[in-house]
Order: structure tokens, then C-alpha cells, then sequence
């Protein structure tokens, strides 16, 4: 069994920041690519930001510039960084990746989410 569990949201002025984490954990042998999406109600789920297993990533036109995501291999945890956030940033945000595990079985995996909320 495989756990995502994200952390980091809340409440914040636009123009500040916040930094979201996702932390992997269960039989996992190697984990691919990691992505935060993002939903708010009535609008579809929306890519935020990717990075592969070697570190090359990928943004939304909407935040490049202003977000950044990372990982740490060696903990299996992701990162969003996002800074001069907007309140259309309001959204429930979402942590995936593709895991291998254990037993050598192939699939993706989502965590909970968690709110941020972009408001004065």
C-alpha cells in the first residue's frame, strides 16, 4: 500500500507565499514522476507543475515564474513552492505520482489535498 500525504496549505494575502508538501511512503520501490494538480468547484482539475524521476520539470502557463516545484528522492517528497500567489491561485491542490512498488506493480497515486486559499 502506497500513501500520499500532502501539507503546507492555508490561508494567504496575495502577493505572499506558501510552500506545499507531498510526502510518499508504503512499499514503494521507485517513484517516476511527481505532479501537483489543482481544482477549484466548478472547474476542471488543472496541471500545476511535474518533475520527472531526473529532475526536469514542467509548468503551467499560469504560474511559470512564480511557482516551483522540487523533490527529494532519498524521501520520496515533493515540493510546490509558490510565491506571489493570486487569488485565482484558490484552489485544492493535489499531489501525484507514479510509483512502482514492491512487487513491482506499476501505478499512480494521489493524495488528499490540501486548500489554499488566496484572499485580503
Amino acid at each position: 500500500q502506497v500513501q500520499l500525504v500532502e501539507s503546507g496549505g492555508g490561508l494567504m494575502q496575495p502577493g505572499g507565499s506558501l510552500r506545499l508538501s507531498c510526502a510518499a511512503s508504503g512499499t514503494i520501490r521507485s517513484i517516476g514522476t511527481m505532479t501537483w494538480y489543482r481544482q477549484d468547484p466548478g472547474n476542471q482539475r488543472e496541471l500545476v507543475a511535474s518533475i520527472g524521476s531526473g529532475g526536469n520539470t514542467n509548468y503551467a502557463d499560469s504560474v511559470k515564474g512564480r511557482f516551483t516545484i522540487s523533490r527529494d528522492n532519498a524521501k520520496n517528497t515533493v515540493n510546490l513552492q509558490m510565491d506571489s500567489l493570486k487569488p485565482e491561485d484558490t484552489a485544492l491542490y493535489y499531489c501525484n505520482a507514479g510509483v512502482v512498488t514492491i512487487a513491482g506493480v506499476w501505478r499512480v497515486y494521489w493524495g488528499q489535498g490540501t486548500q489554499v486559499t488566496v484572499s485580503s
